[in-house]
């Protein structure tokens, strides 16, 4: 790898980051791939748009990445990066495409599986659709380093399903009263009836760390008292004008403004998520 040349090309992206990327690559590629599902209780998070800036930031960090868009009946990573997949989940799951198919190429080298939009059954996915799924991203998996997906809000099934096939759980809340009632709620669900045990936390949209730490302590509280059991902070993102007009321009927000408030709390997160990985972490159970 060049290094002097991806660090040129990546026009203001964290070295940082990049850096310590490098010093772990050496080490992981004989390990499994990571899969991380970025998930919410609520909507309106900003959930997908954190998921896209991870995969972009660590494709450029020289990692191989598939983003999943797992919101299966109302996809909308296409739309946050404005590309016209022509095939989708869809397909896959009916056998008229394979997964290598339908995924498509995005910003920054990353794998994109979109997902459907529109399509009422795709709401809730099948045992055999499930299963179809899993074999295809067992075939898929020898070619990356990380898998992010996109989970839909909420604890419907298709989200409990999407949570249990990744090895880390990372929940993505905002300061809003509801937003933590909701996360309590998808926690609870995973760890009670699927067993998982482990869960990271980042809080969005937040007007400075002693917020995002207020936010963490309140819902962590929570889920010791009632749950006994304990949430990771993983970290917070700024509340960033500059997130509406990346959106809006359909441009990942690392890329269009990487040194805004809000790309470097971005930056920040993918470093932790460098330096940790979880070797003996045991997951839960994914119910078919």
């Amino acid at each position: 790898m060049d290094q002097a040349g991806v660090l040129r090309d990546m026009k203001g992206i964290d070295r940082n980051v990049y850096s310590m990327s490098l010093r772990n690559r050496q080490k992981k590629h004989n390990k499994d791939v990571r899969v991380i599902a970025i998930t919410s209780g609520k909507g309106g998070v900003g959930k997908t748009n954190i998921a896209a800036n991870f995969a972009y930031i660590f494709s450029k960090m020289g990692e191989r990445v598939l983003l999943l868009d797992a919101d299966t009946g109302l996809a909308n990573i296409d739309v946050i990066l404005g590309i016209t997949p022509k095939y989708s989940l869809f397909h896959v799951l009916h056998g008229e495409k394979t997964l290598s198919e339908a995924t498509v190429q995005g910003p920054g080298g990353i794998k994109i599986l979109p997902a459907a939009s529109g399509i009422q059954e795709m709401a809730e996915l099948s045992r055999d659709q499930k299963l179809t799924l899993l074999k295809e991203l067992d075939g898929l998996t020898e070619s990356l380093d990380f898998m992010f997906i996109d989970t839909a809000a909420g604890i419907a099934e298709n989200v409990m399903y999407f949570n249990m096939v990744a090895e880390e759980i990372i929940v993505v809340v905002s300061p809003e009263p509801t937003s933590l009632t909701d996360a309590y709620a998808l926690i609870k669900l995973l760890y009670q009836d699927y067993a998982a045990k482990r869960f990271m936390l980042l809080v969005n949209m937040v007007t400075g760390p002693n917020e995002a730490k207020e936010v963490y302590g309140r819902l962590n509280n929570a889920t010791d008292h009632f749950l006994n059991i304990s949430i990771e902070y993983l970290g917070y993102i700024f509340c960033d004008k500059t997130v509406h007009e990346a959106v809006k321009q359909q441009t990942m927000l690392v890329k269009l403004f990487p040194h805004s408030r809000a790309s470097k709390c971005l930056f920040k997160v993918a470093e932790r998520l460098c330096q940790e990985r979880p070797e003996d972490y045991e997951s839960g159970t994914t119910k078919l």
